[in-house]
């Protein structure tokens, strides 16, 4: 059975040269499988929004009630979560959360999953954590230091409180990156481990005999197969969803910081 890791090695699809790049050194611009994955995912999105809307009509066809249905979930999921302000963070939260949507589907249809790569994830957890930060200081300069002192607490509990929120909010663009690629990995090898049951399995039940048994096995393993396949399905929109929900709530804390005090 081969291995199940091997569906995350990264190869290159289109060998390009290397640059130097002054203060980053040798920098490899060779497109693989990893970026084609989410070139693909970004021209996917692009391209259903664009002909979606096309043709927009006050009776809307299927792909512009499923468009009009996306963003209304996101623009109600963002301002019900900062309030009306959010609305300036929508395209945001808007494009990340299809980004991620789309390349967790693309993974599940013979396509390299690029959020089962730590680097991706964590590439778009250091950029939402660094919009929260930049938000942040620009809304409330100095006053940033609120964030790490909860209101209500007293004085004498703020010695051990406010090291607690500060590693905590450092710890936030960890937490995001790997729960999405922990997911995304972990449902993959499940995959790839039953599908090679059913394989190794059916090869054994060949051979005649007593190891006919190995079809029940066999059969066994496709239908859970099937139930991972689909609960991946889930999964995949689940875990969009979460890192969406967490980009709005980081930004809710620096966006109306002065009305939680």
């Amino acid at each position: 059975m081969a291995s199940p890791m091997h569906q995350f090695e990264i190869h290159p699809v289109l060998p390009l040269p290397t640059v130097n790049v002054p203060g980053l050194g040798a920098i490899d611009l060779s497109i693989n499988n990893s970026i084609l994955s989410m070139m693909i995912a970004a021209t996917i999105v692009v391209l259903f929004f664009a002909v979606a809307t096309a043709k927009a009509a006050v009776v809307p066809g299927r792909l512009q009630v499923i468009g009009e249905g996306v963003f209304g979930y996101i623009d109600d999921l963002v301002t019900g979560i900062i309030g009306h302000e959010g609305r300036a963070f929508f395209p945001f939260v808007f494009t990340i959360f299809l980004f991620i949507l789309t390349m967790n589907f693309l993974g599940l249809f013979l396509v390299f999953t690029a959020t089962s790569q730590l680097a991706v994830t964590a590439t778009l957890a250091v950029m939402t954590i660094l919009l929260v930060l930049i938000v942040g200081f620009a809304r409330n300069g100095a006053n940033m230091y609120k964030l790490f002192v909860p209101a209500g607490v007293p004085w004498y509990m703020l010695i051990l409180v406010t090291p607690i929120e500060f590693i905590s909010f450092l710890l936030r663009p960890v937490t995001l990156a790997l729960r999405l690629f922990g997911n995304m990995l972990g449902g993959h090898v499940a995959l790839k481990v039953f599908a090679g049951f059913v394989v190794s399995l059916c090869a054994l039940a060949a051979g005649g005999g007593i190891a006919t048994l190995g079809y029940a096995g066999a059969a066994l393993s496709l239908s859970g197969v099937v139930a991972l396949t689909a609960l991946e399905f889930l999964v995949a929109f689940l875990q969009a969803f979460v890192f969406a929900v967490l980009t709005c709530v980081y930004l809710n804390d620096v966006v109306n910081l002065g009305h939680h005090h």
